[in-house]
């Protein structure tokens, strides 16, 4: 695949995710035309200051809502590659407005997959959460239908070209509602809120992210999810690198919430291969089999990719040089 020939578009554009996304394929691939689609007219001003019309020629901003199908349809004209990261992602207003959480998350993936084929648009790769595997709350489940959706969405495409993968990956350092920033600012009081000291969680950098979803844009066949091999860090051990000799009160794990997240479950690990740098959620597709990506190794019996049994692990120095970063 050659980046440089090809239109990209990447949905949720200006969220932390779009910026890094953005900034990287501008500076490394050089995409022929590169396409923000948010809803946020400010956010995308901000970012046309940052990378101005004379020094990025290629780079164009869409107004529009993935619930507008209509929009969409106009938006995706002539694209060869997009990228879905615009979702609601906040698992406590998921909750609190469940009907908008399914229309953005859910009817947004259904609109997306219509028009990327009815518009010839050749891949699509998805992101996606380990709050998607056995949910434990509303955000979770509808990122989990969205995986159902964009992996069945190639049966639907069935021979005109158009191909769905997904990415699925764990907490982001430093994106929107981090915990980085609550105990940055509960450190100036002295005490620090933890919801349960045995939590703990996968970890990934918005660099990292960005890799990933390129590398699945370059590797995807169709129907696959493809999943890194990322560290977990402990709650504790992140207080203690970030706000040492606070006092800790703690608060109990919130509604929606779970002890560790799971990023490849047991009975999914009987359809996953393994590559050297990630994982690889096969899709029940039998033309799938025969494609290079599922030359990995096949996993063991029981085997459950949790952020509780994970053999890397985030501690003191890495998790303050990874905390520092974010600022």
């Amino acid at each position: 695949m050659n980046w440089q020939n090809s239109t990209v578009l990447v949905t949720g554009g200006t969220g932390s995710f779009g910026r890094k996304f953005t900034g990287l394929l501008l500076r490394e691939h050089r995409p022929q035309k590169l396409i923000i689609f948010s809803r946020d007219e400010l956010k995308q001003h901000e970012m046309r200051q940052l990378y101005p019309e004379a020094a990025h020629p290629s780079l164009r901003f869409f107004i529009g809502d993935v619930r507008d199908r209509d929009r969409l349809q106009r938006a995706f004209h002539g694209v060869d590659i997009v990228i879905h990261a615009a979702a609601l992602k906040q698992v406590p207003a998921c909750e609190y407005n469940p009907f908008e959480a399914i229309q953005t998350n859910v009817m947004g993936a259904k609109n997306i997959i219509d028009a990327a084929i009815d518009q010839g648009v050749k891949r699509v790769v998805a992101l996606s959460t380990d709050k998607a595997v056995n949910p434990a709350n509303l955000y979770g489940a509808t990122k989990l239908c969205a995986e159902k959706l964009f992996v069945q969405g190639n049966a639907y495409a069935g021979t005109s070209g158009t191909r769905f993968s997904c990415v699925r990956y764990g907490n982001v350092v430093g994106s929107r509602g981090s915990v980085i920033p609550l105990f940055e600012e509960q450190r100036k009081n002295g005490k620090i809120t933890i919801t349960d000291a045995r939590m703990t969680r996968f970890w990934i950098t918005l660099e990292q992210g960005v890799q990933l979803v390129i590398k699945a844009a370059e590797r995807m066949q169709g129907g696959e999810v493809f999943i890194p091999k990322i560290p977990s860090m402990n709650l504790m051990d992140l207080a203690e690198a970030i706000a040492a000799g606070c006092k800790v009160e703690t608060i109990g794990i919130r509604p929606g919430e779970k002890l560790h997240e799971v990023l490849i479950s047991e009975d999914e690990a009987r359809n996953t291969v393994e590559l050297d740098d990630m994982f690889v959620i096969k899709p029940m597709h039998s033309f799938w089999e025969d494609q290079a990506g599922s030359k990995g190794r096949t996993l063991p019996e029981g085997f459950r990719y949790g952020s509780d049994n994970n053999t890397q692990w985030l501690k003191g120095k890495e998790l303050q040089r990874m905390a520092g970063e974010v600022k």
